[in-house]
């Protein structure tokens, strides 16, 4: 047998193997459930990562519901892009920008109480499939919001409602919540360059 052909052998053993294990976890992951997921780290991507997920819902002609912390100060072009879905899409902007700017504990924790209610009603309503409570976990972690109740009110979502929080440093508690967590590394970023925030990119 040539080098060439022991190649395309071994390989297909891999994948032959790999099939193996794959189908093994199909069979498997036999439960339907409404997820928590988590994204969270300081590299960039989580909301990008998260609002990715409300257009593939959309996809599968699923209603959305989604609260922006802290953002409210700028319209994003994922704002400007989901508002013309407003049949599906319920689309809240609750913040009033990044705490470094706003400057003002006593608003900011306001804010953050009366974007909880909004989001209390999307978490009881069994017919939006899915939710997203964008940099929710800044909200946490600032201690705006009391993340036990916050928890609670997401344990008792309708059962097959999916929920999606973004955010750097979320809450050990969310984490261990969460049926998937991602965590995003910043290995390296443009900001540092002396590059400003591009549209489409960043805004």
């Amino acid at each position: 047998m040539n080098q060439k052909s022991d190649k395309k052998e071994r390989h297909q053993q891999r994948m032959q193997h790999q099939k193996t294990v794959v189908d093994k976890n199909i069979e498997r992951a036999k439960q339907d459930k409404g997820l928590l997921l988590v994204l969270t780290g300081n590299g960039k991507g989580k909301s990008s990562s998260g609002f990715g997920m409300v257009a593939r819902a959309l996809g599968h002609n699923m209603r959305v519901g989604i609260v922006q912390f802290i953002k409210g100060s700028s319209s994003t072009g994922e704002e400007t892009f989901f508002r013309r879905f407003a049949d599906d899409v319920e689309y809240n902007v609750v913040g009033d920008g990044f705490t470094w700017d706003t400057q003002n504990l006593e608003k900011d924790i306001a804010s953050a109480e009366a974007g909880w209610k909004i989001c209390k009603k999307l978490l009881q309503d069994p017919t939006i499939n899915l939710v997203l409570l964008d940099e929710l976990n800044i909200v946490l972690k600032m201690k705006y919001l009391d993340t036990e109740t916050v928890l609670a009110d997401i344990t008792n979502r309708p059962i097959m409602q999916h929920v999606i929080i973004t955010g750097r440093g979320a809450p050990e508690t969310v984490i261990e919540a969460a049926d998937t967590v991602s965590r995003v590394e910043d290995v390296k970023h443009a900001f540092r360059a002396g590059i400003q925030a591009q549209k489409g990119i960043e805004l």
